[in-house]
Order: structure tokens, then sequence, then C-alpha cells
């Protein structure tokens, strides 16, 4: 976000003062120019020129390329990794995919090291005092004082720099609501929005779908398991009129739900899958919350990789959405092992993690400060990730 808004600022700079000009190649005679340029570069027989005056024709296209192109294609790419963008503009990111943008996003970052590593080379190499001192001290002369405004600047950064690895360290909470108050505004913009169905059909299903996590190896689950899940029983309770226990045949008799949508993971993969089961807005109906749930907790069969039961929490408010739902169904054919049998969550306004697998217990409660950790699920509570992962 601060990237961002200084680009902002620095666009309205440039467009205010007419400094665009200086920026872009007016003619063709740009291109065979600044190959002469560069293989004077090459050759260390730097061309004589002021920059500060006027810029080569290669400085031109280094420039140009940086901030016309370069500058706006880091952010486009980087929306174009946003599954909320993906499933809100399925025209455009049918196209230009997430992993293509990933790519491309990619690329940008390469174009920005090259760059900067050249410019600050050939800041030092072709006149550093001078260099420094229109940069640092706002003067035109030879003295040191803008390298020396320069070496503390320096001094300034590293310091901040080493300080900060013990300081997240010791206060990764600080630093987690710290870097939520930077991107929290912008992120609010897309949460709690219904995702609607038909955008996929079975024609977009991937021929593989990953499963990850860790897989439950409890006598429990593995119990269960060898007896096909015959024992098997949802227990869905907490601040609600009708606690009930659902067995696998229950859950079938109830009215039939079914979706195709795409899976994203926050390790950046996604796939898209054809999910049957129950609606979530059936079981809230069958078990009446009370007027002052506002969340519900699922917990799994599993447990995390840290040790103990693995769960996360939903808002309310979610449950009604079109795509929130418990599947027992993958593909048609019953979940397997890997993707949360006997049964998993689906709440496709949320990333990947968030979707417990092999479902034990679902537990409508108000606040979710006393469960696990406190800070709304297993990973929330381990790895520092934020609850509000709506995508």
């Amino acid at each position: 976000m601060l990237w961002l808004l200084n680009g902002a600022v620095f666009y309205i700079m440039i467009f205010a003062t007419g400094h665009w000009q200086r920026l872009v190649p007016m003619s063709w005679d740009f291109f065979p120019s600044a190959l002469s340029v560069m293989i004077q570069y090459l050759s260390l027989d730097w061309p004589i020129d002021n920059g500060w005056v006027a810029y080569n024709s290669l400085q031109v296209i280094a420039y140009f390329i940086t901030v016309f192109i370069a500058g706006p294609l880091a952010m486009l790419t980087g929306l174009g990794m946003s599954p909320v963008l993906s499933t809100r503009f399925k025209r455009i990111s049918s196209a230009l995919s997430i992993q293509t943008a990933r790519s491309l996003h990619f690329l940008v970052m390469v174009w920005f090291l090259f760059f900067i590593v050249m410019h600050v080379t050939l800041v030092f190499t072709t006149g550093m005092r001078e260099n420094l001192n229109y940069m640092y001290a706002s003067r035109s002369d030879d003295s040191w004082l803008g390298f020396w405004v320069f070496a503390a600047s320096m001094v300034i950064v590293t310091v901040g720099w080493v300080a900060a690895t013990p300081f997240t360290l010791r206060h990764p909470r600080a630093v987690q609501r710290i870097g939520y108050a930077l991107i929290g505004p912008m992120q609010r913009l897309f949460e709690h929005i219904d995702a609607k169905p038909g955008q996929y059909a079975e024609k977009d299903i991937s021929p593989y779908l990953w499963h990850n996590g860790k897989y439950p190896e409890t006598d429990e689950y593995r119990a269960l398991y060898e007896n096909n899940f015959a024992d098997y029983r949802l227990r869905i309770a907490g601040l609600v009129d009708n606690s009930v226990d659902l067995d696998l045949t229950q859950l079938r008799a109830l009215p039939h739900h079914e979706q195709i949508t795409q899976h994203f993971c926050i390790q950046g993969w996604s796939g898209i899958a054809k999910w049957g089961g129950v609606s979530m807005q059936t079981i809230v109906d069958l078990v009446k919350p009370k007027s002052e749930v506002q969340w519900v907790v699922f917990y799994s069969l599993g447990d995390g990789p840290d040790g103990g039961i693995y769960y996360d929490a939903h808002p309310i408010e979610q449950m009604s959405y079109h795509l929130t739902m418990l599947a027992y169904d993958m593909n048609d054919e019953p979940l397997d092992y890997g993707h949360g049998a006997p049964l998993r969550l689906r709440n496709e306004v949320q990333l990947g993690f968030k979707q417990v697998k092999w479902l034990k217990g679902v537990e409508f409660v108000e606040d979710f400060s006393q469960v696990g950790g406190g800070y709304g699920g297993y990973n929330q509570d381990h790895e520092f990730f934020g609850y509000r992962q709506t995508i």
C-alpha cells in the first residue's frame, strides 16, 4: 500500500511539472542511439553527458520501461494474483490466469532489481559526489555534504532493518496488527461478498486437485475409516435451539446441494472441483442459532502440524451464502482420505486453509476468543494468519 501511495504521488508530480516528457522516447531514433550508448557503457567508456539536464537515450528507455510499464504492470499483476478478482472477473482471469499473473509479477521484480543495481552502480561510478549532492543536498558541486547525508540515511536504514528481525520475533502480534492497519481498509472493501454459483462448468474441472495439510492419525479416525465411517457422527451444537448428531445417512437425506468452484490455497496454487453435500443454510435452519451468535467454529478429526486439534472460525453471515456447504462428495465420488473424508467444509469466499477437512463437529459461538489460542483458527494461532481471510 505504501509503494502504491508513493507511486501515485510520483505520477501526480511528473505530470504536474511536465517532467514526464523527459521519460518518454519521442522518436524512433532513441532506439539505435540507445544501442550505441549501451556499447559505450559495456566498454566502460562512459558517455559524456549531463543526466541532470537531459537523459541519454538509454536512460530514457530504461526510465520509460520502469515508470510506465513495469510500475503499472507490478500493480496489475499483483491484483491478478488475487482470488477475489479471479472469481469476480472470470472473462479476464480465464485469459490472464493467476499463474500467468504470478509469472509476470516475478519478471517485473527481476526488472526492478536489475534497474536498481544498474542505477546505483552508475550513480557511484559517474561522479559520485556530484550525483549525491544533487540527490541528497540539493546542490551542484563536488563537496562531500551529499555523501555524508546519504551515509547517515543508510545507517538509519541498516539499523532499522537489523532491529526489525528481533522485534518481529518478540512481538509478532504487534507486527500483525500494524500490517493489517496498512491493508485492512482496502481488504474490507472486498470482504463478505457472496460468491455467485454457475461460474464454472464440468468442462472446467481440474484433472487433479492437490490436497495437503496434516492427515488424521488418531485411533478415533483410524477406527472410523476402517469401518467405512458407519459410526461417524457430526456433532452440531453451541448457542443453538436444536443440537444434533448426524451420521452420514442422515446428512445425505438432507436436501442435496451441488456446486463447481475453484479452490485457492494460500501457498499459491488453485484447482476446480465439483462438490456435493449439504448447504450450510440447511444446517442453520435445522439447528436454529440464537441471536447472539457471531461465529461458527468447525473442528477437525485431525491435528494441526504443531499438535492440537485443527479448527477454524467463520462469520455467521457467511453460512447463508450460496456457496457455503458441508461436502461429502467430490467429482461425483465420496470424499477420499486426502480430501477430507467423510465430510469437509466448503466456504468459497475463504482461502483453502480455512476449508476444514475431516469434520468432527460444528459449534455456534458468540466469540472465538476462548476457542483454541483465541485468534480464530489453528493457523491463526500458530502462524499469525489474520482471521480475516475472505477472498
